[in-house]
């Protein structure tokens, strides 16, 4: 006889993210008349960056994608210029990660091709590319840009090829790519990349998940599971797990989760329903939460991935009753913290045209910057040049802070660079009154020399802070708690003083401004 021991652990775990929920935007908020693709391709269709969403549109004769600036909701103009340079559908589209202005696409035609997007947005036709990749034989089903590397592209097409683009180069027209990966005998379903993209994940048509070595493009690792075919990947950041969504034998929808260290069985595997959309999964590394959104479905369900048995927590779930055709992800760096946004999906309704932004929040009392929910995450910055990651370094990601405070110091130096460098000589050289000019500012400057003399305390800690050096920073660690209070509310106290002056410097520009129009203004009148 067996006894079975009662367990002492508590039926639910702790968790901050417990209590996550979705907040559909208002119908003033979304993005209304959008005439979304009828491909049938498993792509996600749309992309967003914090000033741009990209979607792909129904057209006739080629394919087209349209882009809009974040900010521009409501109803969207039928005739709203669009990125239409391909003679075929176009499948998939995805933003550089370190340029908000340069998006790729590929499409039916079998080429991929770069867009340079306008700062203030398409206000005309886009026909010419930036840069033209030349390299499949038949119609490409997906591209993906390198996490840390700058400007390098990794694309496959129905020829089962995988091929890496080195951008930094001269030419328009590229016609040779730097590898060619040839290890898939079927279509490539999907792909994804570790945080330092030294290794690649895919999945394949033929029920295999491999593991690819980026660099050399060796294969690492193969999975050939039976009772489980999936179609999406993903590798879950620094956990060494990989995560798929599919069916199983009895066509049902199931997730598994992967050893990234031996993919001969899986950790896990989960039936979830019978419904017959793909299941497109979302990982945010900085909470360890995992979002599912199944093609046609209304809902979405979160997860909480953990190192430990059972690995996989269901959170809950965000119900609607508009169907999603895809679903496009803003980056961290351009969620609201104010409002705890610790994700959030642009959702495709195709059957209303409609673009709907939803945000997945963590409710909390206070309105000040949660640091628990916020770790340093990625940044927009590159770590590895495109040579310097053909040479075979890797590197992990340029990490920023989303602390509202944390620019002030860059943003306050570049305004001092700005000021000292271009404003007092570019404004008084080739115009006329330049001496009066002259004369204006060094009275300027010496009232503000005045009331700099009575402040040179402040002066100081902002010379520190413009340097890029926080003298709070450069003491010793806080070993006490009053002593991290103390340190935390000076850091506040500089950062509200920085704002003041910036406020100051605006002030000075604006009269410096009149003051040049007053100067015109009578130079003229006594000249004629």
């Amino acid at each position: 006889m067996t006894v079975t021991k009662m367990s002492w652990r508590p039926q639910y775990r702790s968790s901050k993210f417990r209590h996550v929920f979705g907040k559909a935007a208002t119908k003033e908020s979304c993005y209304d008349g959008v005439p979304i693709t009828c491909s049938v391709q498993d792509n996600n269709f749309c992309a967003v960056n914090p000033r741009f969403l990209a979607v792909i549109t129904e057209c006739a004769g080629g394919g087209a994608f349209l882009v809009l600036s974040v900010h521009h909701t409501g109803k969207v103009d039928p005739h709203h210029p669009r990125v239409s340079g391909h003679r075929g559908n176009v499948l998939d589209i995805k933003w550089n990660p370190f340029n908000d202005y340069c998006i790729a696409s590929c499409s039916e035609d079998s080429m991929v091709k770069v867009w340079e997007i306008p700062p203030h947005g398409v206000l005309k036709n886009l026909t010419v590319p930036l840069k033209e990749l030349q390299g499949h034989s038949r119609r490409v089903s997906l591209i993906e840009w390198h996490p840390t590397a700058n400007n390098i592209l990794f694309s496959t097409a129905y020829d089962y090829q995988i091929m890496i683009w080195n951008l930094d180069c001269s030419e328009q027209v590229i016609k040779n790519p730097v590898r060619t990966i040839s290890h898939h005998t079927d279509v490539v379903l999907s792909m994804s990349f570790n945080t330092d993209g030294s290794l690649l994940a895919t999945t394949c048509k033929d029920r295999k998940v491999r593991l690819i070595e980026a660099h050399s493009g060796n294969l690492l690792q193969e999975a050939n599971n039976k009772t489980h075919k999936a179609s999406k990947v993903l590798i879950l950041g620094n956990m060494k797990m990989l995560f798929t969504s599919g069916t199983s034998r009895w066509n049902d929808r199931q997730i598994a989760l992967w050893d990234q260290d031996d993919l001969s069985v899986p950790l896990l595997q989960e039936n979830l329903d019978g419904s017959s959309g793909i299941l497109f999964p979302f990982y945010d590394p900085d909470t360890h939460m995992l979002y599912l959104a199944g093609k046609g479905d209304g809902n979405i369900r979160y997860y909480e991935i953990s190192s430990e048995k059972p690995y996989i927590h269901f959170l809950t779930e965000y119900r609607s009753h508009l169907p999603q055709k895809g679903m496009g992800v803003m980056p961290k760096r351009g969620l609201d913290v104010s409002s705890c946004e610790v994700f959030r999906f642009y959702k495709l309704v195709t059957i209303k045209s409609l673009i709907e932004p939803l945000s997945m929040i963590v409710p909390r009392r206070s309105e000040s910057y949660q640091e628990d929910i916020y770790p340093m995450t990625t940044g927009n910055k590159p770590a590895l040049t495109a040579e310097e990651w053909l040479s075979g370094i890797n590197k992990g990601p340029v990490l920023i802070s989303l602390k509202p405070g944390s620019q002030v110091a860059e943003l306050y130096s570049e305004m001092n660079k700005v000021l000292g460098n271009s404003l007092d000589t570019r404004r008084s050289q080739s115009r006329p009154g330049a001496l009066q000019l002259a004369y204006i500012q060094d009275q300027l400057g010496t009232k503000d020399s005045k009331e700099e003399s009575s402040h040179t305390g402040d002066d100081r800690s902002q010379a520190a802070v413009s340097n890029g050096e926080d003298l709070a920073l450069s003491c010793s660690p806080p070993r006490t708690e009053n002593e991290l209070r103390l340190k935390f509310h000076k850091q506040q106290e500089e950062i509200r003083r920085l704002r003041e002056l910036l406020n100051q410097r605006d002030v000075r520009i604006k009269q410096l401004e009149l003051e040049i129009k007053n100067i015109k203004n009578s130079q003229s009148q006594g000249s004629l």
